[in-house]
């Protein structure tokens, strides 16, 4: 039986001459993942295109010390073998570009002393970070209400006429519960319910029109519903009716005294035409006379 090679490749691998070829060059990484001292750097630190050296490997110093120890130029030149010189140019590197900060505090006995801040993150303060991870998250915010269809308008939206239509939008809901208005969507559909009253439409008959044959379904917008039945079962305009007269209240039916025709009016009288008529009589009367 042959050996078998346990470091032999399962399969063939393909190479490209002179890009892929172990020693072709190029950074190779053989990383173990740590699980014990060690800490997070950021790329924007470790690659950063305008800090040398010797500032960012302060930097990487500096953020991996804990609390409280001293970070001082004669520290650091006691730790590191460049001198006072060139660690507080890199300190001021650092400082420009927001790694450190360096602020004086007055302490007990009127001494002021110089404590140096290390940011893991430019631009954004412990304080920030903190309310950022201990506050709550933002609740979404509710879409704003959609607005009701339009309805129609009455030629004359006298006060009578719109309290008699907000009188019976008010009266739906004990037909049928689910009809039940506020009262901006009861003033949003009153002047639709005042023009089908305008049209010498009976207050029953425009009740019957908004509450037949309703779905079944519970009704998640009944004002925008009845807003669309106001404008989709709209009746025409009657046929007769005094141009003059501002619909206010639905008058009763008188007998012309001329012709004997019935018309809407509030006192018995003539019908428009017997009326146009009387004015045009005089007229007709021969000259001289």
């Amino acid at each position: 039986m042959d050996t078998q090679n346990p470091s032999a490749p399962s399969r063939a691998q393909s190479r490209i001459p002179g890009e892929n070829h172990p020693h072709a060059g190029g950074l190779i990484h053989d990383h173990t993942r740590h699980t014990t001292r060690f800490t997070i750097i950021g790329n924007h630190l470790a690659q950063h295109p305008s800090l040398s050296g010797l500032a960012i490997g302060l930097a990487v110093y500096i953020q991996s010390l804990p609390q409280g120890v001293r970070v001082d130029i004669k520290t650091l030149a006691d730790r590191f073998p460049e001198g006072r010189d060139r660690i507080a140019a890199a300190l001021r590197e650092l400082e420009t570009h927001g790694y450190l900060r360096r602020e004086r505090e007055r302490i007990h006995g009127g001494r002021i002393v110089t404590r140096t801040i290390s940011c893991n993150q430019p631009g954004r303060s412990r304080d920030d970070h903190a309310r950022h991870s201990t506050s709550k998250p933002a609740r979404p915010k509710k879409s704003p209400p959609r607005a009701l269809p339009p309805v129609p308008r009455p030629s004359y939206p006298a006060p009578a006429l719109i309290r008699q239509a907000t009188d019976l939008l008010a009266d739906l809901h004990r037909h049928d519960r689910r009809l039940l208005l506020s009262e901006r969507d009861a003033a949003h559909l009153a002047p639709g319910v005042a023009a089908w009253l305008e049209r010498d439409v009976t207050p029953t008959a425009v009740r019957e029109s908004l509450t037949a044959d309703l779905p079944a379904e519970p009704l998640c917008r009944p004002a925008a519903l009845l807003a669309h039945r106001l404008t989709d079962r709209l009746p025409p305009l009657p046929l007769f009716r005094p141009p003059s007269e501002p619909p206010t209240t639905r008058h009763p039916l008188q007998n012309c005294n001329g012709c004997d025709r019935a018309y809407r009016a509030p006192h018995p009288g003539h019908c428009r035409d017997c009326r146009t008529d009387d004015l045009r009589a005089p007229l007709r009367q021969p000259i001289g006379r």
